[in-house]
């Protein structure tokens, strides 16, 4: 990419799986060169993860999008070595090896600041640096048990429940992704050199559901789950319609909760003390949200949302991917779109996120072949001659 706020950043993606490389991915929508370092034998496990079609991973193809896919063995001295060059033309190096794997292999921050001092180097893990479970192996699903998460999820009467998505491992991506542009605004615009940043699957995750410390912190009560009822909203819950489907409702603010309760017909209770206060509102949160139920179960999704929409209340259909892709708001603004790809054809994946007044997030193609960009990175970028590239060809390096 030639274009964007971050044109001329160039990163290395040496992390595997999700959190690490969703930061890379987001990094390239807005110019960043990523040039992806995978494994010569399988690449990323990404490449196989979730759904496959015709071999190739769909979670991939978007994931890899906008990346320069290179072949690189670490398990080699001569790897790591090359791993040593990459990060001395580079501005940000994303890492998710163990803390002991990377002090054996040299590919610490200490190591990789000698070589490059101006490199923000982000180090993604399961459990942090520092502490008993530092060396750990850890995945997105440790990290939404252990934060508080799973506990809070589900129904009262059912198990802890986790999410059948990247939960952890995106809102750690996210946390890192803004910490990487304040480590490069530190370095760039006051001069300081680049850094280190620390993070894990627990704490991001952890830190964004934060009430219920809060709450056992002050009151000594443990939080417990609720369904899709919220002990600080009522009403709140997603509520069955008389066709089959399902709609979501928050009342999270007063006055959308006195529009909700007018427009099933129950004007009279926006007086009663019962409804209209407040966390009177929440003690009789039950009460509601019978009422709501009971009057959604008598119309159809259309005639639901017709009358919601003319009220201003807060409610929207429970989407699937279906109904998601044929919203009029979301084709209207473009979100998803199909991209050409050699080896599916097109698939049709969702946009960069943020929108910019003056800059455009791009796409220039989805996730490439691996070990595609071999020749480029190394011949070009790090100036190997024919016969060192060769050379580390035939001895399993890339």
């Amino acid at each position: 990419m030639s274009e964007g706020p971050l044109s001329g950043l160039r990163v290395i993606d040496a992390a595997t799986l999700a959190a690490g490389p969703l930061i890379a991915t987001w990094l390239s929508e807005f110019g960043a060169e990523v040039i992806k370092v995978e494994q010569p034998e399988g690449g990323d496990p990404l490449r196989q993860w979730g759904t496959q079609k015709d071999g190739i991973g769909l979670m991939w193809k978007s994931l890899g999008r906008n990346k320069k896919s290179i072949t690189l063995n670490l398990r080699h001295e001569a790897g790591r070595d090359m791993l040593r060059a990459l990060a001395r033309e580079a501005d940000v190096l994303v890492m998710n090896l163990r803390p002991s794997t990377l002090d054996r292999w040299e590919l610490n921050y200490p190591r990789m600041r000698a070589e490059n001092s101006r490199l923000v180097m982000v180090h993604v893990t399961g459990f942090g640096a520092g502490g008993p479970k530092s060396d750990r192996p850890g995945f997105g699903t440790l990290g939404e048990a252990m934060s508080g998460f799973a506990h809070l999820t589900g129904h009262p009467d059912g198990p802890p429940t986790l999410p059948s998505f990247m939960l952890a491992d995106g809102v750690a991506a996210l946390t890192a992704t803004y910490a990487v542009m304040m480590a490069l605004y530190h370095r760039d615009v006051h001069g300081a050199d680049g850094q280190l940043i620390d993070v894990n699957l627990i704490e991001p995750l952890a830190r964004l559901i934060e009430q219920p410390v809060l709450t056992f912190d002050q009151t000594g009560s443990v939080t417990t789950r609720t369904g899709n009822r919220w002990d600080i909203s009522a009403p709140r819950n997603t509520y069955r319609t008389k066709d089959g489907h399902w709609l979501a409702m928050s009342g999270s603010a007063p006055t959308i909760a006195m529009r909700a309760l007018r427009a099933v017909g129950r004007a009279d209770l926006t007086t009663d003390p019962r409804f209209a206060e407040a966390q009177q509102r929440l003690a009789n949160a039950a009460q509601i949200d019978r009422i709501m139920a009971d009057w959604i179960a008598e119309h159809t999704l259309d005639e639901a949302m017709t009358v919601f929409e003319a009220a201003e209340v807060a409610a929207a259909p429970v989407y699937d991917a279906t109904q998601l892709l044929a919203d009029p708001q979301m084709r209207a603004r473009g979100v998803y779109t199909s991209q050409p790809d050699p080896e599916l054809g097109a698939m049709t994946v969702q946009g960069p996120v943020p929108r910019f007044s003056d800059s455009i997030g791009r796409i220039d193609h989805l996730g490439p072949r691996l070990g595609e960009h071999n020749e480029e990175v190394y011949r070009e970028l790090l100036g190997l001659d024919q016969v060192r590239y060769q050379r580390l060809r035939n001895d399993g390096v890339i």
